[in-house]
């Protein structure tokens, strides 16, 4: 063999040599982010990192243009379109670690095809016509994009072990919870949240909270039955406060708030009449304002886990005719005639809420808000119609 050609074989060997040191360091982890201090950013957030040895980068599902045409009226309507960004793993650090936000990487074991696998799907989902898609809140966001390009590689595996365990969680619990911190917003999702937000969750379904699948990945297992998480690797150090690690009960705070109001327009409509029918009418605009709300978001809107709420019948909408009707009661007999039926609808929607409370099973988690509107309800009914009987 000549030594053109010895030449030739080594520098072949060698690059293969090379070629398989590069695959060799070819890790992919899955970097978690703690919730944030801004609304949207509460419950945390995943994004996938493919480390070379060289430059790692970091596929993130979780970007959104604000700019976009129609981004305001697709946002109230529930069409938000989301965006997968491939970006140096220190660039997307560097927003983290400015709001303070804590993030580790997992670094997974998996061979060399199913490294490749998760390569070459996310370098496709990252290209410019495929890297838009539909987001939704609970079942399609930056968790589960990233849990199931990870299931695609695994062929499945992953999927199986999850959705064969459960944690009791439901989709109100979680998001309650995450929200916590801020009360209002906590207080919106659980006001806001239909039926379907009460379905008990496996785990799978659990993993679109990003810090549940950072969980149900350290417990899951390879095809060889080892730990799939080879190791986990703190990045950056959490400064803020953590969530609360299970929803807070309230059921006697909501309790509480509830007697408090009907105490105090009970006294007021004694000691001080005028303002005890300011209470009255600003009760029934605020039953009127949150049941028209969830109204026309269920028949307007693609916010699913909002339909079908028994808030309505707390809320209800008829709030509306009876305020309207309140004005012209003392000028038309009709008219208080059909305010009294209006205002005794209200009432009875309110109760008819308590009925399918107790009357169903698998119904809506909304006791807390039965007890906070109830008293106000029943008190409020009784000295309107008590009001007209005397006149």
């Amino acid at each position: 063999m000549g030594n053109k050609a010895v030449r030739w074989w080594c520098t072949l060997l060698l690059g293969l040599l090379l070629t398989g040191q590069t695959l060799a360091e070819f890790r992919v982890g899955v970097m978690t982010m703690q919730p944030g201090a801004i609304f949207w950013e509460r419950f945390g957030h995943n994004a996938i990192v493919i480390d070379d040895g060289n430059r790692p980068m970091s596929y993130n599902f979780g970007f959104f243009d604000p700019t976009e045409s129609g981004f305001a009226g697709n946002f109230v309507k529930g069409r938000m379109n989301y965006v997968l960004a491939a970006l140096p793993l220190e660039q997307d650090l560097d927003y983290y670690r400015r709001a303070g936000r804590g993030v580790s990487i997992q670094w997974l074991d998996l061979d060399q095809t199913q490294k490749q696998n998760i390569r070459t799907r996310l370098e496709f989902l990252a290209k410019p016509e495929n890297a838009r898609y539909r987001y939704d809140y609970f079942t399609n966001n930056c968790a589960t994009q990233v849990r199931d390009v990870l299931d695609g590689a695994l062929e499945g595996q992953l999927k199986r072990q999850m959705v064969a365990s459960s944690l009791g969680n439901t989709y109100r619990s979680e998001s309650v919870r995450l929200a916590w911190p801020a009360k209002w917003m906590a207080l919106g999702f659980d006001l806001a949240m239909g039926r379907a937000g009460d379905k008990p969750l496996n785990r799978w379904q659990d993993a679109f909270i990003p810090m549940r699948l950072q969980q149900s990945l350290r417990e899951a297992k390879g095809e060889n039955g080892e730990p799939l998480v080879l190791a986990e690797q703190p990045i950056l150090r959490d400064t803020l406060a953590p969530p609360p690690a299970e929803l807070p009960p309230w059921t006697l705070s909501a309790t509480t708030i509830g007697l408090a109001l009907a105490t105090a327009f009970f006294l007021l409509s004694r000691r001080a009449p005028r303002c005890a029918t300011v209470l009255q009418l600003g009760f029934w605009m605020s039953c009127g304002l949150i049941g028209t709300t969830l109204l026309l978001i269920w028949a307007l809107t693609e916010h699913r886990f909002i339909y079908n709420n028994e808030n309505l019948l707390l809320f209800s909408p008829l709030a509306w005719l009876v305020l309207i009707l309140y004005f012209g009661r003392k000028r038309w007999e009709w008219c208080r005639k059909v305010y009294l039926l209006a205002v005794k609808a209200v009432a009875l929607s309110a109760v008819l809420a308590v009925v399918l409370k107790f009357g169903s099973t698998g119904g809506q988690s909304n006791m807390v808000w039965i007890l906070m509107a109830l008293p106000l309800h029943w008190l409020v009914a009784k000295t309107a119609l008590h009001a007209e009987v005397r006149k």
